[in-house]
């Protein structure tokens, strides 16, 4: 087939040739670790289960952080709102359940292919809290004393009214109305020293303090916390800048606002959703079909590889998957084979992710994406990439009628 060289190493296929296609009270490190989804992995898949460090949510995952709930099995979430002295609620609890559910609920049936289920338990009424919003001085950066002091007492006041020993998940939803609240504080609260109501430790709480409505699949991104998932954004040091350029719109916990939110095959695995063999380690020249991260398998049938991981160090890979317009990926501005690199040692923040621009020249869907220069990253049918620092070169060399991808990956050894 002619082909044609694009820029940054992409080969493109010849247009005649081709015509389709916390306080910081932060647990950082685990205390226990047990057996993860892949500690239990045999053959190839197993050499590239990367190992956990202690970086906080580290993307190893052959042991699995036992202070986080496994979400490999149905989880309760309550849902606690709370008003404050200074401010008459306009909205309901009932009205707010309905900004996160069953939405959030879905986004996670479908990514993980109904292997787990968060079921919401919202309170009905309004709990009011001792202190003024303003009070509680509540910001993105707030100062400890005044966020220890807000999350201390959304516990007493709530725990009359909330057996908090019945859930895994504890959401704090504050009125979005009062004077005092902003937006842009709603985030996960990990303890260094457990709460304890009604018998149980609460070892972390998700502060939602989200507009209504909110800002699209927040919740989900902050449950993804809960269960040990990074932040794959990157925020400037003095707050100017770009967020979005380790990902771009490839996964939530990079922008709730992404085109194509659904969790990365690597994440996927770490959270037990994908076994070992859906996972093939490339050591070796391969071709492999990968079926699309979002697709969901028809009742009845098995779904082949979804990812290939390419070990490149002790604690660093690259992965190989396939993203198509279903599912949480309805949106995508592309469709293609999607590459990434992970490092477990990297933190929530660091750049644990790094997804590998297969068209650095372009950029895509300036109107909708939040990072256009990732918009276009997968390589399409016919072309052929040459991973930067090292031998591996990726050629997607086509599309399977059922819409799976036929990729010739070549390591050079």
């Amino acid at each position: 087939m002619p082909r044609q060289h694009g820029p940054g190493g992409v080969v493109r296929p010849s247009p005649r040739a081709v015509t389709a296609g916390l306080v910081s009270l932060l647990a950082v490190a685990a205390t226990s670790l047990v057996a993860g989804p892949v500690a239990a992995a045999t053959g190839a898949a197993d050499a590239c289960a990367l190992p956990r460090t202690q970086a906080h949510h580290s993307l190893g995952l052959d042991e699995w952080n036992s202070a986080y709930p496994r979400p490999d099995h149905p989880l309760d979430a309550v849902m606690v709102f709370l008003s404050f002295p200074d401010a008459r609620p306009v909205t309901t609890p009932a009205e707010l359940t309905s900004d996160y559910f069953p939405a959030t609920t879905r986004f996670f049936q479908r990514a993980s292919y109904g292997k787990f289920t968060l079921r919401p338990h919202p309170q009905r009424q309004w709990i009011q809290m001792p202190k003024s919003s303003a009070w509680y001085g509540i910001k993105r950066d707030w100062a400890n004393d005044r966020r220890s002091a807000y999350l201390h007492d959304a516990i007493d006041a709530a725990d009359p009214e909330v057996d908090f020993s019945k859930y895994d998940v504890v959401y704090l939803v504050a009125d979005p109305d009062a004077p005092g609240v902003d937006s842009d504080a709603t985030k996960v609260v990990n303890f260094d020293q457990p709460l304890h109501a009604d018998g149980t430790d609460i070892r972390r709480v998700v502060t939602v303090f989200e507009q209504h409505p909110p800002d699209h699949n927040v919740l989900a991104h902050e449950t993804g916390h809960v269960f040990d998932l990074p932040d794959l954004y990157h925020r400037p040091s003095d707050g100017k800048g770009d967020w979005d350029t380790y990902v771009g719109d490839w996964d939530v916990m990079g922008s709730q606002f992404g085109l194509a939110p659904d969790l990365f095959g690597w994440h996927k695995w770490k959270l037990g959703w994908l076994d070992d063999r859906q996972v093939t380690c490339i050591q070796s020249d391969r071709v492999v079909t990968l079926e699309s991260m979002a697709a969901v398998p028809v009742r009845g049938a098995s779904i082949g590889t979804r990812l290939a991981v390419i070990r490149t160090g002790e604690g660093s890979a690259v992965a190989i998957e396939a993203r198509s317009a279903t599912g949480n990926d309805r949106s995508t501005c592309s469709e293609g084979v999607l590459l990434y690199r992970i490092r477990n040692e990297a933190p929530s923040g660091g750049g644990p992710v790094d997804v590998i621009d297969t068209h650095p020249g372009t950029d895509a869907c300036w109107d909708r994406s939040v990072y256009p220069p990732l918009a276009d990253a997968p390589l399409q049918v016919g072309e052929t990439f040459s991973v930067p620092g090292g031998h591996t070169t990726v050629e997607v060399a086509d599309r399977t009628p059922s819409g799976a991808w036929t990729v010739r990956i070549t390591t050079g050894t």
